[in-house]
């Protein structure tokens, strides 16, 4: 904090008017310096993004200046996939990345520990199955040929409909396919189903006169999207991390308050209509306050959602991926903020 000393000279004639005038002066410039000493504190952050509507949401904060308000600068680097990001943190070359407790589960081991800090947003609509038109439920799926992405969260959407129908994942056949492969493979009816997401699992439903046998909406899903980072960067930026977790929930606050306005900013930047942005985010549990304190707070479901992944994992080791044991959920920062935030 800048410290100021004021003494007047004893010949000079002063008012007592200007000398309170004076005192509060320097009051008002030192609370701003303080304020102001400590944005200039902050380092920039370096954050990876994917293409997701839960993720995509968080650059309302730049367009409106949040980011700014909250005394960071702020650089969200794109990525074709959450494994890319999740790997980049714990490498040192981000300091965050918006990525699901699913591949946080399987990202390589370095010489830290994968750190989850907040809950961004769950899946409640937006991820499901889609098949072709004669098979009419998930339990039609025995023996069928399926595509999706091994080891990726289209994966994880499968296990977690085969586990709710009773179904034994090696009593399907899974084509290891991305989201794009899938879709197209399907049209021309070379696979039975497809694990998608919004828009694309209803255009694909549509084009093939098709049907959604299975979303996240049945679920309390474990299609569970948050901020991680490594606890080393973690403690070396809690500073920076913290104001933007504050951020988060501005904008958070922002699409419960004024949501055309924040749906109309993001989908202005991703070249799409707010009305089409707004119609894919409302599949999804948003990443507010209420669902923080519940992931995190005494019901601990991020904790009993890491027990319920790993199983799905080893009951289905066809994706060759190695579970991470040692990854922390910290409720320590993420409390923190919620105790200090305000509208």
């Amino acid at each position: 904090m800048l410290r100021i000393s004021w003494k007047p000279k004893s010949k000079l004639n002063i008012k007592p008017g200007f000398c309170l005038f004076a005192i509060a002066l320097c009051l008002t410039f030192l609370t701003n310096a303080c304020g102001f000493g400590f944005n200039q504190s902050l380092k920039p952050l370096r954050v990876g993004i994917t293409s997701w509507v839960g993720f995509d949401i968080a650059l309302y904060a730049q367009a409106s200046g949040i980011f700014k308000q909250r005394g960071l600068k702020v650089e969200l680097i794109r990525f074709e996939n959450q494994q890319d990001s999740s790997r980049a943190v714990m490498r040192g070359s981000l300091d965050a990345a918006f990525t699901s407790f699913w591949d946080v589960m399987q990202v390589d081991s370095g010489d830290s520990k994968p750190l989850v800090l907040m809950t961004t947003n769950i899946s409640a609509g937006a991820d499901g199955i889609v098949a072709q038109q004669r098979i009419k439920s998930v339990a039609n799926l025995q023996a069928k040929k399926v595509g999706a992405k091994l080891g990726t969260v289209n994966h994880l959407i499968l296990l977690e409909a085969l586990k709710v129908n009773q179904i034994k994942p090696s009593n399907v056949q899974i084509l290891d396919y991305s989201n794009e492969v899938s879709a197209q493979k399907i049209k021309e009816g070379e696979i039975d189903a497809a694990i998608l997401w919004e828009p694309m699992l209803g255009d694909t439903a549509k084009s093939i006169n098709g049907n959604i046998i299975y979303t996240t909406k049945q679920v309390d899903s474990l299609v569970i999207d948050t901020l991680m980072s490594s606890d080393k960067i973690a403690k070396a930026k809690k500073a920076e991390l913290k104001q933007f977790i504050l951020a988060w929930f501005d904008v958070m606050h922002a699409v419960e308050t004024q949501p055309k306005k924040v749906f109309n900013a993001v989908g202005k930047q991703l070249g799409q209509t707010g009305e089409a942005f707004a119609s894919n985010y409302a599949g999804l549990k948003k990443g507010d306050m209420t669902l923080n304190r519940r992931m995190f707070g005494p019901e601990n479901r991020l904790k009993s959602a890491k027990e319920e992944i790993i199983q799905l994992l080893k009951s289905d080791p066809r994706h060759n991926r190695v579970i991470r044991q040692d990854v922390e959920i910290d409720n320590s920062l993420i409390n923190e903020v919620m105790a200090e935030w305000k509208p």
